[in-house]
């Protein structure tokens, strides 16, 4: 159960990483003062940021690693276990995802660049 809770969080990160990125540029189109919050933007430019550099030390995800560890190599997997384990970890070799990693993460830090993080002037800032 341990495993399968680690596994969400990792979904759950990752979601925050690619589905962030997305509410920033939607939230901008739209005006919304929320994408600029440097609160925000500050966690997710660091999460990207971890991804990359473990990546480009060839290190492995420490979610991945205690995962791995918890489930053993003959654990049975749940369904919600099997399509959320299908959707994260992809079959290709590690220079492909270090590429993907560095190339999103220079997405990012472009995206910090043309839609800068702003300091909130107060809290009806933050309801928009």
């Amino acid at each position: 159960m341990l495993a399968d809770l680690i596994l969400v969080l990792h979904a759950a990160f990752v979601v925050f990483v690619v589905g962030g990125l997305a509410a920033i540029w939607i939230g901008f189109a739209m005006s919304r003062r929320w994408c600029t919050n440097p609160w925000l933007r500050g966690l997710h430019l660091a999460a990207i940021g971890f991804v990359v550099v473990e990546s480009l030390l060839g290190y492995a995800c420490p979610l991945t690693v205690w995962e791995d560890a918890l489930r053993g190599s003959g654990a049975e997997t749940g369904f919600v276990q099997r399509w959320v384990s299908a959707i994260l970890y992809w079959n290709a070799p590690a220079w492909v995802f270090t590429v993907l990693y560095v190339a999103f993460g220079a997405l990012v830090v472009l995206t910090w660049i043309r839609v800068p993080p702003r300091r909130m002037r107060d809290s009806r800032d933050a309801e928009r």
